[in-house]
């Protein structure tokens, strides 16, 4: 089968597109078309063998009900047996919108549209091109969204041709969709009415216009033999192809523990995605890092959450890891969506640091111009099992200054060159539980132990590799002693790699 693309203009919808592709939807075809939350695969919902295509243009289990989609609030009525009050109102208020509810349905309903279920899940939709297709298809539309079963939700109409391109009759392109998670599901066959999916009509707006909503915390798990009364509760949804793991915790903690196991996966050879935040993007040093949005406006996390996933998808990552995000408003949907595409697999970001007992080492001088900067630099060269930050600073350092140029030369010398370095003094900020501070004598530690004694971790370079002799300064020496002191200095960094690796695998 040929797949029909037909680009749309989502503020003024084409009358002859719309009629094309009404006419397929009347035939019992398929068309994608674009709403405010994802992209659905629309089909006649009242009839039953348009049902089973879509079950099978999917990949979908035939007992996960579809949603009917309509135009008008009056074509509720000849599918939902009992429309309580409180429907009327959230009716009212939130559609067309982001938001499905659940009714006893009537006989007009066929069951292949409902997962076999007695109840119908109808929302009305806000995009002006979903809207006139729901009309132009015969006012009762089915449409999960547009993408093979267990997929990562289209967001954009490139999204459904690649999983269902060849497979069904057409695909409206509007561009990208606004919301970009799917509705909120709310069951009104129960008393007080039950959220089964969160989305961007958020538990505290549904409340301030009924009142009292409760949220199921029992979603039906994989292994249930109970049919879902909703899309999306029971079977593993919004899923990439590479295995993904959610790092729950305080913000800094996440973004240790990704850095951690990335840098671990990658030194293995693993191709590592990494979804990242505005506020975090640039504390991420290895990794295919994306941008989601940010933490101040979860919206943006929201409509960018299925692109993402399948841009890694696109890239080939063999993992990925992703922070958590606060939940409450629409962060609740992001991290349900979140938690299904990983599996629910969880990890509290505590269990990985805590493995890790150094993450910053910081090379103490005099003055930050040498000896520092030397063997930061040798110690960046080494293969490391684990990340670290790798700093130098001085003692002494009143105005920023460059490398020494003895220094600079026989670093060049052994092909290792320091770009724009620029001295820095040793400040308070960088003494913390997690950091290892190496000093060249026995004076600097000392002074550093008196001025920090809260520092658990400070010694001379030569005292923690059980070397025999400090590091003494050559300033003003010759070329030959600074040849000697680089020769101390690579000898002692190549003992700390190996006694970080060590450490590392206990």
């Amino acid at each position: 089968m040929e797949t029909i693309i037909r680009k749309i203009d989502r503020e003024n919808p084409g009358q002859e597109v719309l009629e094309e592709a009404g006419k397929i939807l009347l035939n019992g075809g398929l068309v994608a078309f674009p709403t405010e939350t994802v992209y659905g695969l629309g089909a006649n919902a009242l009839d039953e063998q348009a049902a089973e295509k879509t079950y099978a243009a999917k990949g979908r289990p035939s007992d996960n009900p579809l949603i009917v989609h309509i135009a008008e609030f009056t074509a509720l009525k000849d599918i939902a047996e009992e429309i309580p009050r409180e429907a009327e109102i959230l009716a009212e208020k939130f559609w067309p919108g982001p938001l499905t509810m659940i009714f006893k349905k009537t006989e007009l309903v066929p069951r292949g549209t409902t997962g076999g279920l007695d109840t119908v899940a109808v929302r009305m939709p806000s995009d002006k091109v979903a809207l006139a297709l729901i009309r132009a298809g015969g006012g009762y539309v089915s449409a999960p969204s547009a993408n093979t079963s267990g997929r990562p939700s289209p967001t954009a109409a490139e999204h459904v041709e690649e999983d269902l391109g060849g497979k069904i009759e057409m695909i409206l392109d509007a561009g990208r969709v606004d919301i970009g998670v799917e509705s909120t599901i709310v069951d009104m066959t129960v008393q007080p009415p039950v959220i089964l999916r969160p989305g961007a009509v958020t538990r505290e707006m549904l409340e301030e216009a009924v009142g009292p909503v409760e949220v199921d915390k029992a979603l039906i798990s994989e292994d249930s033999k109970e049919p879902p009364k909703a899309p999306g509760m029971k079977y593993r949804h919004y899923a990439p192809k590479a295995e993904l793991l959610i790092l729950e915790g305080t913000t800094e903690e996440c973004v240790k523990a990704i850095r951690q196991i990335a840098y671990e996966q990658e030194r293995l050879g693993y191709r590592v995605g990494i979804i990242a935040s505005e506020e975090t993007f640039a504390f991420y040093t290895v990794g295919n890092i994306k941008n989601i949005g940010s933490r101040e406006n979860e919206k943006t996390v929201a409509q960018n959450l299925y692109r993402v996933l399948r841009e890694f998808d696109e890239e080939g990552v063999d993992y990925i890891y992703s922070e958590a995000f606060p939940e409450g408003g629409i962060g609740t949907a992001v991290m349900n969506r979140l938690g299904k595409a990983a599996g629910h697999h969880v990890l509290q970001a505590e269990v990985i640091t805590r493995l890790q007992k150094y993450r910053t080492i910081v090379f103490v001088s005099n003055s930050d111009n040498c000896r520092a900067p030397i063997a930061a630099a040798l110690l960046r060269r080494q293969p490391l099992l684990q990340e670290y930050d790798i700093c130098s600073r001085g003692m002494v350092v009143l105005f920023s200054e460059p490398l020494n140029p003895r220094a600079e030369e026989i670093l060049k010398e052994h092909g290792i060159v320091l770009k724009g370095y620029e001295t820095l003094p040793l400040e308070a900020e960088l003494m913390k539980e997690d950091a290892l501070v190496l000093t060249m004598e026995d004076s600097q530690r000392d002074k550093i132990r008196n001025e920090y004694p809260e520092t658990g971790h400070v010694y001379t370079l030569a005292e923690f590799v059980g070397g025999e002799e400090e590091i003494p300064s050559v300033y003003g020496q010759t070329p030959e002693q600074y040849e000697n002191m680089y020769g101390l200095i690579e000898d002692y960094v190549k003992k700390l790699a190996k006694k970080l690796n060590e450490e590392a695998k206990s």
